[in-house]
């Protein structure tokens, strides 16, 4: 038996990269799941609810919270995963880009925990984890609108903290830097794949998320942040 074993959790952008690792980490520690990506992929794990969703759609994610606590009987946990970036000069991203980021980054967010959280406040000792960035807790070259919308989920997670810590719900921001994953190769960034080996690997993140969700109830851990010892320090 795990810490974990029973809790119900649900996981945005669970289909590939790091949702994909937290969803596959929190099943070995016997956590029933929920599984919302743009692909609908369970990933193989037994009994998980997935679907395709939309974080953008507050219907969808709220059909799909619907789902998994009528499956599993209630919901403990939300990892808001779900993010996508474009990069370049302020002035040559386009407004589909902006709009992309904030959307999908920022409300996405949002309404996943929006959702959710009436069942975590009703159990008593819920967790909501954030997976940010490393650029939600700096300015960086070239993300100025992916900065903004990491920004953003790490000031509302950490709001979050202020308004729920008396219902027993905890927040936390992780905010890795380099992950191996296809998003850091995204266009705009100028990277190859050369770089990918220096990189920190989805799993790392993953059990970053894990460690967080197995402390004693009596704390609460606010915000990670680390680095692949290849990075650079930013200030």
């Amino acid at each position: 038996m795990t810490e974990l074993e029973g809790k119900v959790a649900l996981i945005t952008g669970a289909s590939r990269g790091i949702g994909a690792a937290v969803a596959r980490q929190l099943a070995a520690a016997n956590v029933k799941l929920g599984l919302a990506s743009r692909s609908g992929d369970d990933l193989g794990i037994e009994h998980a609810v997935a679907r395709q969703c939309d974080v953008r759609d507050p219907r969808q994610v709220d059909a799909l919270v619907a789902a998994v606590v009528e499956k599993h009987g209630g919901l403990d946990i939300v990892v808001a995963n779900a993010g996508v970036g474009a990069y370049g000069r302020f002035l040559d991203l386009s407004p589909e880009h902006l709009d992309e980021m904030i959307d999908v980054n920022v409300k996405g967010t949002l309404y996943a925990v929006r959702s959710a959280l009436p069942h975590l406040v009703r159990g008593g000792e819920g967790d909501i984890v954030t997976i940010a960035s490393e650029a939600g807790r700096r300015g960086l070259p070239y993300e100025a609108v992916y900065c903004a919308s990491k920004f953003a989920q790490v000031g509302f997670t950490r709001a979050l903290d202020h308004e729920l810590r008396e219902s027993g719900v905890r927040c936390t921001n992780v905010c890795p830097g380099g992950v191996a994953t296809d998003f850091a190769l995204e266009a705009g960034r100028g990277r190859t794949h050369d770089v990918l080996p220096g990189m920190m690997s989805a799993d790392d993140v993953a059990e970053v998320v894990v460690f967080v969700l197995t402390r004693p109830r009596n704390h609460r851990i606010l915000e990670t942040a680390f680095r692949p010892m290849t990075e650079p320090s930013w200030g």
